[in-house]
């Protein structure tokens, strides 16, 4: 399978199945070696066994967002992991509460609720980040978590794209979505 070509790739997490640190390194060496001018990812719900870490070495065109921001040819992308421990202890919400107002495009694992969040008839999404998207003019929020909800959609000038890159049993791969971000 040949890649699409753009200019940057984010992954918006889970790139381990059950969380072990060798599928991290695997994920690691797997995503510099793609040939993207940048390329940006956060952590999901699977990937706990990087909470905490302090990632390094990574080659200059790589960027690991958590709970941070980088501009890139004057877009500026700000990146929210979602780490279990986050989710229990209520430090998820204060970091959605950190999402800076100038961000053109937000990376987060968790959809807003009511935004390709559906499955097993229930909304999963974030009533929280709901809520701080409405202050914020987005260009685009990047997320991934609910399998079943694979797709895009638009609501005012925000564009939403649920990029999860694999069905609800993990039996089949999604095309990854591709953005025009200007």
């Amino acid at each position: 399978m040949t890649s699409p070509e753009a200019d940057v790739v984010v992954h918006s997490g889970d790139f381990c199945m059950v969380g072990t640190e060798q599928e991290a390194l695997d994920f690691l060496n797997w995503f510099c070696d793609l040939p993207y001018k940048h390329k940006i990812f956060i952590c999901g719900n699977h990937d706990d066994c990087l909470y905490g870490a302090n990632i390094e070495g990574l080659d200059s065109n790589v960027h690991y967002l958590c709970n941070s921001e980088i501009e890139i040819e004057g877009i500026k992308f700000y990146g929210i992991p979602m780490f279990t421990e986050d989710c229990v202890s209520d430090r998820q919400n204060r970091n959605y509460s950190n999402i800076s107002i100038d961000t053109d495009v937000l990376i987060t694992h968790s959809p807003a609720f009511g935004i390709l969040d559906f499955d097993d008839n229930i909304h999963y999404g974030s009533e929280e980040l709901l809520t701080r998207l409405s202050a914020h003019n987005l260009g685009a929020h990047l997320f991934g978590h609910i399998h079943a909800n694979h797709g895009i959609t638009t609501i005012g000038d925000t564009i939403f794209s649920n990029g999860a890159i694999m069905n609800s049993d993990y039996t089949h791969l999604f095309k990854p979505v591709m953005l025009e971000i200007k």
